[in-house]
């Protein structure tokens, strides 16, 4: 084996080497990531092997692919390979550029999917835009220990450096071999159908695919099975957000009706529904509270066994609480676009905040006639364009950001949750005391990376896992004590606010609306009653409840609700008239009690979904290749019953599509 091994010119065994060093680089980030971020429910093992099996040949791909220009400048230079000055140094700053890029890759791939739960994709762009770059950049280093990473990364590339001299000193050291012409044809040929063979990867009529990984509903196995970068590059697209006119006047009609419009127009496009104005409703102030990454299931009001939420639960409890509500995607700039105009931001890449053509639009907070309106965030407004979705669509918000208040800031996101809570409720006190009713829209953001906590009153205390039953916790989906103890500040800074409110006296006149912007990334959990983390429903499922002791009473309402519905209730419920442009509804429309549906989408196994569910199915179709499936959330909700189904299942289709294909076109033309 040696002799044969030695008789292979050397300019080629090196390139086999160095493909090899490649491969288990990959295969080295393989094992960090199935040992410290693989989540699954799947048990079968078999399932898993595949994965490994399918993620080690896209390696191996990734590997092939970044040593064909060597293969090429070796075949050509030939014995001149290890003998030229210039062939030596640009063999090593390729070496150094494609080893120094990978491992970055992989890190940042290894942060995204700890934060997010999914590999990176293209839409990470975002944290790049202008003028956001130094708050995400402020973010990761108060959250990940980024002094030790570069340490690391510098280390580690030394040993690379050191690896790569010894192999090049190594090989040209050894003799020469000279081939005649047919000997070196054959291994040109062998070469290129080895190459060729590896880049295809499959033993089947079409070469591997990034979607054969998606064999499985698990993301957790899904990402197993995928090589980052390939996939990255695969989903790479500079194709902007647009709308499709036809497709929209196909599904009109059942959007329409659905909503229930004034005029229903396929020629026109008309969304428009009319509310008229109710004399005999007080004009009570709201507060709109955006909880930061509040999922329903990390809640107490949902069966989380670690019953973080006590505040949250006494509120819900004695108001309001929407055990299915819904917002249409994760992100918390989606969040806010979508609550504040009605629709879902289904952008790819990046935010409609973002997007200069989709800020333009007529929204139901605008037509609160003789309300004062607020906005707060303890950080900065530029953050996503934020300040745009208000100021170029609210006339007259007062913005309250940072440096606008007494409090120092408390890491990248601004102010404290606690002290935005104290100041602002100083501000609510001032309308109030003028009798001025007002709309605010209050945005926390500490339940969040870097997970800053302060003492508040000084009663704050963190928990540590001396403090806590482990066994429990490790059921409860969450993923460090750190999150935990976030969760359980932002539940205290609602007690907080609630104090607040009964000392500077508002709290009696006042409608306070809770939800969260999405959930956070969680362990998998089983406690809820639909499976939720295997549907890829948990991330966009939120708590969400209203509080009012003066004004309501207790309820639990199991329709589902959704984000966008948020602002045609309220307004409903203080009498205030107004026009809906776009494709929120009434949360307590009594018609829709058996025909409520929710707008939503979904990564599931990497792949982007959109789906309506209701109180009993859930209709989804998949972004990449327009498959679909009809699920019975009272049956088995894992499973596909559009055959057993089908008119069900093209009624769903026809109102999915609506949503969508609507949503898009009024994107672009809901404008003032």
């Amino acid at each position: 084996m040696q002799y044969s091994w030695k008789n292979i010119p050397r300019y080629i065994r090196y390139v086999f080497v160095q493909t090899l060093y490649l491969f288990l680089l990959m295969v080295m980030f393989r094992v960090v990531f199935y040992l410290f971020f693989f989540k699954t429910t799947i048990t079968d093992h078999a399932a898993i092997w595949k994965a490994w099996n399918l993620g080690l040949r896209f390696d191996l791909r990734l590997a092939l692919y970044l040593m064909i220009p060597v293969l090429l400048l070796a075949l050509i230079t030939r014995n001149k390979f290890f003998t030229s000055t210039p062939i030596r140094r640009t063999n090593f700053i390729y070496f150094f550029v494609v080893y120094l890029l990978l491992t970055l890759f992989y890190i940042l791939d290894l942060g995204h999917y700890d934060y997010l739960g999914l590999r990176l994709d293209p839409s990470v762009l975002r944290f790049l835009a202008k003028g956001e770059r130094a708050d995400n950049a402020r973010m990761v280093w108060q959250s990940y220990p980024v002094v030790r990473g570069v340490l690391g990364i510098i280390v580690f590339m030394f040993l690379i450096f050191r690896l790569q001299k010894a192999t090049w000193k190594k090989f040209a050291a050894q003799p020469t071999l000279y081939l005649r012409n047919w000997p070196y044809t054959g291994y040109v040929i062998g070469m290129v159908l080895l190459f060729g063979a590896g880049c295809y990867g499959n033993f089947a009529y079409f070469p591997l695919r990034w979607s054969q990984a998606m064999f499985s509903r698990d993301n957790g196995i899904t990402s197993l099975g995928l090589n980052p970068i390939l996939y990255f590059a695969s989903n790479f697209s500079v194709k902007g957000d647009t709308y499709d006119l036809e497709a929209t006047k196909k599904y009109y009609p059942d959007i329409a009706e659905y909503l229930k419009v004034d005029s229903l127009n396929p020629n026109t496009l008309s969304y428009v529904r009319t509310i008229a104005a109710d004399a005999s409703k007080p004009r009570l102030n709201v507060v709109l509270v955006m909880l930061e990454s509040t999922g329903a299931a990390v809640t107490s009001m949902y069966g989380n066994p670690m019953q973080a939420t006590p505040h949250m639960k006494r509120l819900a409890d004695s108001g309001i609480l929407f055990k299915n509500f819904y917002v249409p995607a994760i992100s918390t700039a989606k969040t806010v676009f979508g609550v504040h105009t009605g629709l879902p931001d289904i952008t790819s890449v990046k935010t409609a905040s973002r997007h200069p053509k989709m800020l333009d639009q007529r929204i139901v907070m605008d037509q609160f006639k003789g309300y004062d309106k607020l906005y707060l965030l303890g950080g900065n407004t530029n953050w996503a364009n934020i300040r745009a979705v208000f100021t170029n669509n609210v006339e007259g918000i007062r913005i309250y950001e940072e440096g606008m208040y007494k409090s120092g800031k408390a890491d990248v996101w601004g102010i404290a949750d606690y002290d935005l809570i104290t100041e602002a409720s100083g501000i609510f006190k001032a309308d109030n005391d003028k009798k001025q009713p007002f709309i605010a829209f209050l945005q926390l953001a500490d339940n969040h990376p870097p997970y800053t906590t302060t003492g508040g009153a000084g009663d704050f205390k963190k928990l540590t896992e001396k403090d806590i039953d482990m066994n429990t916790f490790k059921k409860s989906g969450f993923v460090s004590i750190d999150q935990l103890n976030a969760l359980r500040y932002e539940d205290y800074n609602v007690g907080h606010l609630m104090d607040m409110a009964r000392k500077d006296g508002y709290l009696d006149n006042t409608i306070f609306v809770f939800f969260g912007d999405h959930n956070c990334v969680l362990n998998p959990y089983s406690f809820m009653p639909l499976p939720e983390y295997e549907l890829a429903s948990g991330g966009v499922h939120v708590t969400a409840f209203m509080y009012s002791p003066q004004h309501l009473a207790p309820q639990v309402v199991t329709t589902p609700g959704s984000l966008l519905d948020v602002y045609p209730t309220v307004a409903k419920m203080v009498g205030m008239p107004y026009k809906n442009y776009t494709l929120g509804v009434d949360l307590f429309d009594s018609t829709r009690v058996n025909n409520k549906y929710v707008f939503l989408t979904t990564m599931r196994n990497q792949m982007a979904h959109y789906a309506v569910m209701g109180d009993r199915y859930m209709y989804e179709i998949n972004m990449v290749n327009d498959s679909t499936a009809l699920y019975d959330l009272k049956g088995d909700p894992l499973k596909n019953i559009r055959a057993q189904q089908p008119d069900t299942a093209k009624s769903l289709d026809n109102l999915t599509r609506g949503f969508y294909q609507s949503t898009r076109y009024l994107m672009f033309n809901n404008k003032k």
